[in-house]
């Protein structure tokens, strides 16, 4: 669930008689409450966003953003992406692009590793710390 999203939420709520509201988008909970610690009306809306723990097994890896800014998965709009499902990617590889303050920042693999999974689309935004790959580390 994006900023946009929420903000428009917190809005249509402010606006409403609701004292309490909550909503539930894949791993991502959020509550809203205009109850006080006494359980009046009228306090301002608390926003709480809870995310579910990741699960993650030894062989399940990711390549995480290391900031916020927007995902490229190519060089240029009309070249190949840096890599795709299946490719065996070497330590220092650059997988994939991120758009910070108009900076292009090249992000690299750590480690070798194998590509199980994109997780996030061309042009979308990303926060820092979300997972950009899934991949599965290849024995040295």
């Amino acid at each position: 669930m994006d900023l946009e999203k929420i903000e428009k939420l917190v809005n249509i709520i402010e606006k409403s008689s609701m004292l309490e509201f909550s909503i539930q988008e894949g791993d991502t909970k959020i509550k809203m409450s205009r109850r006080g610690s006494a359980g009046t009306p009228g306090e301002p809306l608390t926003v709480v966003k809870t995310e579910a723990p990741a699960e993650e097994t030894v062989d399940e890896n990711y390549i995480i953003s290391p900031i916020v800014g927007t995902f490229y998965s190519a060089p240029s709009p009309d070249a190949e992406a840096f890599v795709k499902v299946g490719d065996v990617v070497k330590a220092g590889q650059t997988v994939c692009i991120l758009e910070a303050m108009k900076l292009m920042n090249e992000i690299e693999s750590d480690y070798d590793c194998e590509i199980e999974a994109v997780l996030v689309s061309n042009e979308q935004k990303v926060e820092y710390g979300q997972p950009l790959f899934k991949v599965k580390k290849l024995s040295d």
